[in-house]
């Protein structure tokens, strides 16, 4: 295999050595150059916004490895950051190649290829790789966007949103049906997110809070694609929603766990945290 360089690649997976990871020298043992390649074929599926157990679900099949090679250039050591880059070199008619190397910084430490082949469940026969998801894998490659977001009402968009909020927050948060849906949704502005397979993974709601203030509210990204950009796809597009109907700010009520994320995208705490259905939240405020 050829030597490659961070512009090879589109997609980069960040991870730190830990020391259970090493040997006596304190360099990482060879077999877990397999792992992290693992790790970041996993966390390449989501930046495809793709779930991968339901998405294989609906393209009726799965993918099994059948060849996977490693080679050795040099060795990372314990507690270094290293960077593990992933893409799809190659879609053949059953099968799929994924090319890896792993960074110190711009030095190339290691070089792997995973030879995937579509197959059915079932019997594990192969069949041709999806035109859907082909399409997917190479649009990636060529810098396409996987998400379609769009921004409109209830009556467009609302089918899709409900299903995904029940989801996040009548079955993984337990919070009553009748609670969570509303008779606001029918004249709030809604933002839903869908990926390249047609499945909403990302959804939200502005209504009109005080004069010249929008509130944002029932923020629900996919459960496995949850720590990517689809929150913040979402919630931009909310806050150009707002901004273009004149608000001057907006207001939310984050749940505790996600405070950090709108802290990280210019949202200010307000007052004293609170609970509501049960689960801590704080209001936190942008200004447009």
């Amino acid at each position: 295999m050829n030597r490659l360089t961070r512009d090879d690649f589109r997609f980069f997976h960040r991870l730190r050595v830990r020391w259970a990871e090493v040997d006596m020298q304190k360099i990482v043992f060879n077999a877990h150059y397999l792992m992290y390649f693992d790790t970041a074929i996993s966390d390449y599926w989501r930046a495809l916004a793709l779930p991968y157990e339901e998405s294989m679900h609906s393209l009726d099949g799965d993918l099994y490895v059948v060849k996977a090679t490693v080679e050795y250039h040099a060795s990372a050591r314990a507690d270094e950051q290293i960077d593990v880059a992933m893409k799809c070199s190659r879609v053949g008619t059953s099968s799929m190649a994924f090319t890896g190397a792993i960074f110190r910084g711009d030095e190339h430490l290691i070089t792997g290829e995973i030879v995937y082949v579509f197959a059915d469940p079932a019997t594990q026969r192969s069949r041709p790789v999806p035109q859907a998801l082909r399409d997917i894998l190479l649009g990636h490659e060529a810098g396409e966007d996987m998400l379609d977001l769009r921004v409109g009402s209830w009556a467009e968009l609302g089918e899709g949103a409900r299903q995904l909020r029940a989801e996040v927050f009548v079955q993984e948060q337990g919070i009553p049906l009748e609670l969570e849906m509303d008779a606001a949704d029918a004249t709030a502005v809604h933002a839903v997110a869908r990926n390249r397979l047609g499945r909403v993974v990302a959804t939200g709601r502005l209504l009109r809070g005080a004069p010249g203030v929008g509130k944002i509210g029932r923020m629900a990204v996919h459960r496995v694609l949850r720590g990517g950009s689809l929150g913040k796809r979402v919630l931009i597009g909310l806050m150009d929603a707002a901004r273009a109907r004149g608000d001057r700010e907006v207001v939310l009520d984050a749940q505790r766990s996600a405070v950090g994320f709108y802290a990280r995208l210019g949202f200010a705490p307000r007052g004293e945290a609170f609970e509501e259905a049960g689960i801590p939240h704080q209001t936190m405020v942008k200004s447009l």
